[in-house]
């Protein structure tokens, strides 16, 4: 991330915490208490600290709720399953939460939609895993982000119709629940398409070098190199493969990206004709998105990446759910949820009753040179886009 743009984020967020409002603290018992599941530390504290500006954004637009001042607080899930569980089990049963969104690892959001869920909650998270409106959904739980099924689908398919002789596919995985849901939704439209997955390297959570599955990678001389990992770990992976000159002997494809912050971070060099699976691009000309694209830009003097724009929305969506259902009752919210149609970033979004999945766009992006930027932040271009989701009856979801 840029010095400047961090320097002019950090204040800018310095002045919105002062969000929850001490003016109503002798109204504590009425208040409303909205909690944000951000990774503040740990290894995707970059990505929390813009998840949770996004969701102070939306809560700075509602002072309010149905008569009860409205005050957020942050649980900081350490990108730690057992310590998001423990925290969140702590707001539940010493301050009666109930409203919560958030969280970057699909296996913290896995455990703490159970949680919730059992409290009679509500749950918007941003997470990849299809286990979360798949086979481990419930009814307290949402999702806005496309999970695995389509960011893959939305990505190997155009680049496999736009590169027809790209036929030897090379994959390097992070192994745990977000990074096997990546991989066996590949190799289905490796089968799907007749390309050869030649072959696939994991690594763990902690890893961040990766010159050996590089190594490996060029031995196997694949067409295509997919990195199905996230945040710094994608990031390393494309910096280490640049520098190994990989992008002159294959293609290169970041299947899951953090959008914009990440690709500042990475700069034009690394990221020219490199592919980029995206869920949100600030470009995307759509009513909600430029109404996002001005507030983040007053606020913090930046353009929205993915995780704001990710905790924008959920935050927003679930607080115009609480006023649709004029109650403060988990179940009613749930249900006002359900079924509802709203612009978001990507145009008109929908929450598919079945399963609580966002129908929504991902985007495939391609790296631009510095030569065809427009501005400082024009790093990418859209390739393509489209919505790609299990029909429900695939889903393994079973709502009670």
């Amino acid at each position: 991330m840029q010095r400047r743009t961090l320097l002019k984020a950090g204040l800018a967020l310095g002045a919105l915490g002062s969000l929850p409002l001490g003016a109503h603290r002798a109204f504590a018992d009425e208040s409303l208490t909205f909690y944000g599941l951000k990774s503040m530390s740990g290894a995707f504290a970059s990505y929390g600290k813009y998840a949770d500006m996004g969701s102070r954004l939306a809560i700075a637009e509602y002072p309010q709720l149905l008569g009860h001042p409205l005050t957020y607080k942050v649980i900081d899930t350490e990108g730690n399953a057992g310590k998001a569980v423990r925290k969140v089990q702590e707001a539940i049963g010493q301050d009666g939460a109930r409203f919560f969104q958030g969280c970057t690892l699909s296996s913290s959001a896995l455990a703490v939609s159970k949680e919730i869920h059992k409290a009679g909650g509500v749950f918007m998270t941003p997470v990849g895993a299809d286990e979360i409106t798949g086979k481990d959904c419930n009814s307290s739980t949402f999702r806005w982000s496309v999970p695995t099924y389509g960011a893959i689908r939305e990505t190997l398919i155009p680049m496999i119709r736009q590169l027809p002789q790209a036929k030897r596919w090379y994959t390097i995985t992070p192994q745990y629940v977000f990074g096997d849901a990546l991989l066996d939704n590949a190799r289905k439209v490796f089968a799907e398409f007749g390309v050869e997955h030649i072959g696939n390297s994991y690594h763990s959570l902690q890893e961040q070098e990766f010159s050996g599955y590089l190594t490996n990678a060029i031995a196997a001389k694949p067409d295509v190199l997919v990195l199905l990992n996230f945040g710094s770990q994608a990031s390393n992976a494309l910096r280490q493969a640049v520098n190994f000159g990989i992008k002159d002997r294959m293609h290169v494809l970041m299947v899951w990206s953090a959008g914009l912050d990440q690709f500042q971070e990475l700069g034009s060099d690394m990221l020219e004709g490199a592919y980029l699976g995206a869920q949100y691009w600030h470009q995307v000309d759509t009513p909600l998105n430029q109404q996002l694209v001005a507030a983040t830009q007053k606020a913090y003097g930046i353009n929205p990446n993915y995780p704001l724009a990710a905790d924008y929305i959920g935050t927003k969506v679930m607080l115009e759910a609480i006023v649709k259902a004029g109650s403060l009752d988990g179940a009613a919210v749930s249900a006002a949820l359900q079924g509802m149609r709203f612009q978001g970033p990507t145009g008109e979004e929908l929450i598919r009753p079945g399963d609580h999945q966002v129908l929504k766009d991902y985007y495939l992006l391609r790296g631009k040179a510095q030569g065809q930027m427009r501005d400082e932040d024009d790093l990418a271009e859209v390739i393509s886009s489209g919505r790609s989701f299990v029909e429900l009856d695939h889903t393994g979801c079973t709502l009670a």
